[in-house]
């Protein structure tokens, strides 16, 4: 069993800042890719940034330029520092996680429940 739990999110206003943190638990062997993805109210849900085991990442092009993924493999551990935030990034944040349980094994994607983040003045 593999739990996603994430923290940080909450009310702030436009240009502000806020830093979500995403921590893994339960049965891993090691995580490959993990990430964030957004759903904001009406709206699909929509991948936000990815980081792989190594390092390398990825961005929506919406986000680009001001918010940036890290990750703590010891930790089992994602984060999401947002700048600049707007309005429109006014959304409930999900944790993902592409999680091997054992050695040898196929990964299992794996999501947080999500944390509510508001942009408004």
């Amino acid at each position: 069993q593999v739990q996603l739990v994430e923290s940080g999110g909450g009310l702030v206003q436009p240009g502000g800042s806020l830093r979500l943190s995403c921590a893994a638990s339960g049965s891993i062997f090691r995580i490959n890719a993990m990430g964030w993805y957004r759903q904001a109210p009406g709206k699909e849900r929509e991948l936000v940034a990815t980081m792989a085991r190594g390092g390398n990442t990825m961005y929506a092009d919406s986000v680009k330029g001001r918010f940036t993924i890290s990750r703590d493999n010891a930790k089992n551990t994602v984060y999401l520092q947002m700048n600049s935030l707007k309005p429109e990034d006014t959304a409930v944040y999900y944790c993902n996680a592409d999680t091997v349980t054992l050695p040898g094994y196929a990964s299992r994607n794996d999501w947080g429940k999500g944390t509510l983040v508001t942009v408004s003045a």
